[in-house]
């Protein structure tokens, strides 16, 4: 099954974010869910980070909770919310 991760930043948190980018990226290696597509969600001027979104492949969604809950972005208090939702791929035309 595949779910959807929306994650938005308090204000004001790209330092931090830049500070614990490399945390988080390998975090990310040690995924036990398949991640399908992760990166950035940014302002309009598509390079100021506010948030991050994913799509992972897993069987059970507690398993993405616990992944999203350990991530460093959300220890180090980064994350404001953080939104998990079952999803259902229509369409793939990569």
């Amino acid at each position: 099954m595949n779910f959807t991760v929306y994650c938005l930043d308090h204000p004001g948190m790209v330092e931090r974010r830049l500070a614990c980018y490399d945390d988080h990226k390998a975090y990310l290696q040690t995924s036990p869910v398949k991640a399908l597509i992760s990166g950035p969600l940014t302002l309009e001027d598509g390079q100021t980070m506010i948030g991050s979104f994913f799509l992972y492949e897993a069987e059970r969604i507690e398993d993405i909770k616990a992944f999203v809950t350990d991530d460093p972005f959300n220890r180090a208090g980064i994350w404001k919310s953080i939104d998990i939702r079952p999803f259902i791929k229509r369409v793939d035309n990569r």
